[in-house]
């Protein structure tokens, strides 16, 4: 087998390993001999990781690495670089850095002339649109959304025109209220798949249009748990299509009229329907303090 973990010229390597999202065996060869081989292993938690590595009999020592310490860790880090050691950094599911730490000490580490490769693997914003059946060419990962219900709702108004497949992680605190905003503020006929503890023992796929969603949440409290992402439909065309001298007259309009006859009244005089740019209405009236 090739040794993967050697640089070939006595420098050191960070390695960004992806790990299994749920199923401990969805890992690749090479990110097994990487992890067996590396002199220490940067963990988000280090008692998750010691999980994975036990389930595969690797001995590698672990050391924290979180969005509360990466900071202080820089400079230990490019100690052992400059010392030629070879470390490898693990999050707690997925793919490092894709909302999960990493990102400081990547970018610092790449500032520093150190070296740092890639060991690719499981993503779960991945594993989601493959099995979604939502168009894949062209997508946007928005990641999580705010937690409070504002800044939510105004962050959704931002991707209402966006024509490409949307991409959310949510947690089970918040999947409910993100499910019933999206469907206020995207449209609720718009198409979507919530999909729950993706390559665990309980996954679930489920598709709909977003204002059924929150039904099928609420039926059962064993569809509230686990991990979360959601997978959403573009723009229709004609709302993608929503061009600035009709959201100008909106603006104006919100200055002094309730949202619904604003929307109505800015349709008529673009040529558009309501519902186009209710949502709209919605949204900036949101953001706007009384």
């Amino acid at each position: 087998m090739a040794d993967y973990n050697r640089s070939g010229n006595g420098q050191g390597v960070l390695f960004v390993v992806a790990t299994p999202i749920g199923n401990l065996d969805d890992i690749t060869l090479r990110a097994l001999q990487v992890l067996r081989e590396a002199d220490l292993i940067l963990a988000e938690d280090t008692r998750h990781t010691a999980r994975l590595l036990q389930h595969h009999g690797i001995d590698t020592r672990s050391q924290s690495l979180h969005e509360h310490n990466e900071r202080q860790r820089v400079d230990a880090v490019c100690e052992r670089l400059a010392r030629g050691e070879r470390l490898a950094l693990v999050s707690d599911a997925g793919t490092p850095l894709i909302s999960d730490p990493g990102f400081v000490l990547v970018r610092a580490l790449r500032e520093r002339g150190h070296r740092v490769v890639p060991v690719p693997g499981p993503s779960a914003a991945i594993a989601a649109l493959s099995v979604a059946g939502l168009p894949t060419d062209r997508f946007h990962f928005e990641g999580f959304l705010p937690a409070r219900g504002g800044p939510r709702r105004k962050r959704l108004q931002a991707l209402a025109g966006l024509d490409e497949t949307l991409v959310f992680y949510e947690s089970c605190h918040r999947i409910g209220d993100s499910l019933r905003d999206m469907a206020e503020v995207l449209g609720a006929e718009r198409p979507a798949v919530i999909c729950r503890e993706l390559t665990k023992r309980h996954e679930q796929v489920v598709d709909g249009r977003l204002g059924a969603l929150p039904d099928w949440l609420a039926a059962d409290d064993d569809h509230r748990r686990g991990e979360f992402v959601l997978v959403v439909g573009g723009a229709p065309a004609r709302e993608a299509e929503l061009d600035a001298a009709a959201l100008q007259t909106l603006e104006v309009l919100l200055e002094e009229l309730p949202p619904k006859q604003a929307a109505r009244l800015a349709a008529r005089r673009h040529g558009l329907k309501a519902r186009e740019l209710y949502q709209a209405a919605l949204a900036r009236r949101e953001g706007r303090p009384e």
